[in-house]
């Protein structure tokens, strides 16, 4: 019984996994190549909890067939929008890909806890 119920639902708890996942490498690490690699896994998650909210068990595309009467149609509107938030993560990715790459020219690191300490200093010169 708890094993269909599991099954059922295996979209929704893989979404969650892989969001789980994301946060946990976005908050555990201060390495700034693995937060946004963490970023773009929570993305993943988000996208496939929209794809399990739009499926529909027995669906058809959303096509009308006018020799087919009570037809079951999938919700297209989760794909627009994971189309949508996909050329998001994609921007956030290379933004934030840019900002390391000028991080790590100035400062040589890309490690946050070293970066803190070097802006400190930096400000307690000043």
């Amino acid at each position: 019984m708890w094993l269909d119920r599991i099954i059922e639902n295996i979209n929704y708890i893989g979404a969650i996994a892989l969001f789980v996942i994301g946060l946990r490498i976005v908050v555990t690490h201060s390495n700034l190549i693995k937060r946004i690699m963490g970023i773009n896994i929570m993305g993943t998650g988000v996208f496939l909890f929209f794809v399990a909210i739009g499926n529909v068990t027995g669906g058809v595309p959303p096509i009308v067939n006018p020799e087919v009467e009570d037809q079951l149609f999938i919700n297209p509107i989760p794909s627009v929008l994971i189309l949508t938030g996909i050329v998001v993560v994609v921007s956030i990715t290379v933004y934030s890909l840019s900002l390391v790459v000028k991080i790590y020219e100035n400062y040589k690191t890309i490690d946050q806890k070293e970066l803190s300490k070097l802006i400190s200093e930096e400000n307690n010169e000043h």
